[in-house]
């Protein structure tokens, strides 16, 4: 799994019938401390992420792996949502209560 920040979300009224209904997140890979890269990709949503939230998704046939998602054309998932990240001793990132 890899970290994420949602940026946003993308909205798409034509698409493969089989991702209607799910909702599509645009995601900044970040670092632990929640800092983001620069480099975005869209990932569906299997847990109800909100923007700004820390995230962990997966890519490829992980992505595939939820019952959300099983057998659908996919090839990212936010698969939880971050309450906290600690290293070495240190907290890194705290979500906002």
């Amino acid at each position: 799994m890899l970290l994420g920040k949602v940026s946003g979300t993308v909205v798409s009224t034509r698409k493969e019938h089989l991702l209607d209904g799910l909702t599509l997140l645009l995601i900044e890979h970040c670092l632990p401390n929640g800092k983001g890269q620069g480099t975005f990709l869209v990932a569906t949503d299997s847990v109800s992420a909100g923007i700004g939230e820390i995230v962990l998704y997966t890519t490829g046939s992980s992505a595939r792996q939820t019952e959300l998602t099983t057998g659908k054309p996919i090839d990212a998932t936010v698969m939880a949502i971050v309450d906290s990240i600690d290293m070495g001793g240190s907290t890194e990132y705290l979500k906002d209560s």
